[in-house]
């Protein structure tokens, strides 16, 4: 198993180049067939577009643009190579969007990165990812199948029993947000119980330096990685901790925000994704995230573009808790409420955890019934703040994420 993951790895850049070279017009030319594309990749040559320089030209796809095809031709807006009823699983993301899923053959490439983390056969995965709807508890169940591993589907909450689960599977690995693992190892501490994680999975939002070290230091080695439920993996940390190494199903370009122009190497900009699987191929899929390219290749030795990892939101959109807080949910919650003149919601850590506050403009409003307002609009919960009419910065900003990525 090591030798199927490390083969593609490691082989070399004018390797990794001619295999693009080879199947990247035959993913063009698929994508071309489908009625999602038909009006945008009209007109090209499939033959033509060899890497990444070629790309370039084709145009960027947005998430807005499958939401509006979902809304006219359901479920897939016309961007799958299957019907819905040819998938294994159909997920629905928040928008909504839905999402098609398959079982065999690791097909969101997670295995990949359990890998790196050093998971395998032996191994019992704790999987805290959410399995209701939304795809990254079976993403990640996935890829501990492909590595071998047996899978604990844990879900998030009712964490006694996740302790209690977890000692007596003797669940070696945990899968999850970044935040929920300390949830798990401080009530395990807090029962006087054992447990025997010693790798950590991450994604769903940025693992903080500081939590990445109260892990080691509690003797868990913890690595993040970057997916979404389009894309599936993007991009991973090894051991080395230096960047994120571009997966090899994936082709990533860093392009200037709102232009699709590819930026130098080192500059942030957006992510840009196409990915190679051939039932989803998703051509140039902006993915609304801030990275850059970092120079050279990782010391594991591995050898695909290394980028920076998740450095914000090209627009406002922030992820809180593992989910996505978008500026047309907040303009949703205003807009029920005649009292709130202005709000905004700001993203910060309090005692290793993601904290939602959410400030609201109003002369007399309930907090308490705003509250729950705000949960259903957000899908989240967190504190209203009342402030004075005017008090607000008058810059245009919805969400502000005082988080530290640094």
């Amino acid at each position: 198993m090591e030798g199927d993951f490390m083969t593609l790895e490691t082989r070399s850049a004018d390797a990794r180049a001619a295999e693009l070279a080879r199947v990247l017009p035959e993913q063009v030319a698929r994508a071309q067939a489908l009625p999602g594309y038909a009006a945008a990749l009209a007109g090209i040559d499939p033959a033509g577009v060899t890497g990444r320089a070629a790309l370039a030209g084709l145009p960027v796809l947005r998430k807005s643009d499958i939401g509006k095809a979902q809304a006219a031709e359901a479920p897939f807006g016309g961007y799958t190579a299957k019907p819905a009823s040819g998938f294994a699983h159909i997920f629905q993301s928040p928008g909504p969007i839905y999402e098609p899923g398959e079982v065999a053959g690791d097909w969101w490439r997670i295995g990949r990165f359990l890998h790196a983390v050093g998971i395998g056969p032996g191994d019992i995965v704790q999987n805290c990812f959410g399995y209701h709807l939304t795809p990254a508890g079976m993403i990640f169940e996935s890829g501990a199948r492909a590595v071998g591993a047996a899978v604990l589907p844990a879900g998030v909450g009712q964490t006694e029993l996740q302790v209690r689960a977890a000692a007596d599977v003797g669940s070696t690995a945990y899968a999850g947000t970044p935040d929920y693992l300390k949830v798990i190892l401080d009530k395990a501490a807090e029962m006087g119980v054992s447990l025997k994680i010693t790798k950590a999975a991450v994604g769903g939002g940025a693992l903080f330096p500081s939590l990445r070290q109260e892990y080691a230091d509690r003797g868990v080695l913890c690595l993040q990685n970057y997916a979404t439920a389009d894309l599936g993996n993007i991009a991973y940390e090894s051991p080395a901790q230096e960047g994120m190494i571009v997966d090899e199903g994936v082709i990533v370009e860093i392009v200037r925000p709102g232009t699709g122009e590819p930026v130098p190497d080192g500059e942030v900009g957006e992510v840009v994704v196409t990915t190679l699987n051939p039932d989803y191929p998703l051509i140039r899929f902006a993915t609304g995230d801030l990275s850059a390219v970092m120079p050279g290749t990782s010391p594991c030795g591995r050898t695909n573009m290394r980028i920076k990892g998740w450095m914000g939101r090209a627009d406002q959109t922030a992820k809180i808790k593992g989910m996505f807080v978008r500026p047309e949910q907040v303009a949703d919650f205003v807009a029920k409420h005649p009292e709130v003149a202005r709000a905004r919601v700001v993203a910060s850590r309090e005692g290793e955890m993601d904290v939602m506050v959410v400030q609201v403009e109003s002369a007399g409003a309930d907090a308490d019934r705003l509250a729950a307002s705000a949960a259903e609009s957000l899908k989240l919960k967190g504190r209203i703040e009342i402030v004075a009419p005017g008090s607000l910065p008058n810059d245009g900003k919805v969400i502000d994420d005082r988080r530290s990525y640094g």
